[in-house]
């Protein structure tokens, strides 16, 4: 059961566009007590499906410029056969610590853009 509930809440956070794959991996080492490796490689296989249905959708809605997402993407391929040889090679107590900081990285400038955007109006009186 609590494999659906995660599927669900990562599926609904990246059908957002927010990154659900960063939720998935959070609530399988934390809540599942799966080895971090795994999680991010689990991650990856659910990315997957819910790439493909982002993508259809978007392209119905006109909402992506197709040469940038080429582009974009064959350099992402590139990124992704790096990092994913790095992180194998990588402990997984450091692999927790740099996932941690990424999220943390994330949280400051999520924060700070919330922030600056309710600041904004004020500016201009």
């Amino acid at each position: 059961m609590a494999e659906i509930i995660i599927g669900i809440i990562s599926g609904i956070v990246s059908g957002t566009g927010m990154g659900g794959g960063t939720i998935l991996i959070f609530l399988l080492s934390f809540f599942m007590g799966v080895e971090q490796h795994i999680a991010q490689a689990t991650n990856l296989i659910f990315f997957i499906p819910t790439a493909i249905v982002a993508i259809i959708v978007n392209l119905k809605n006109k909402n992506i410029d197709i040469k940038l997402a080429i582009l974009i993407s064959i350099f992402g391929i590139l990124g992704a056969i790096i990092g994913a040889n790095i992180s194998i090679n990588i402990d997984v107590s450091i692999l927790k610590k740099c996932f941690g900081i990424f999220l943390a990285i994330i949280a400051i400038n999520e924060i700070y853009s919330i922030i600056k955007s309710y600041m904004r109006p004020y500016k201009n009186k």
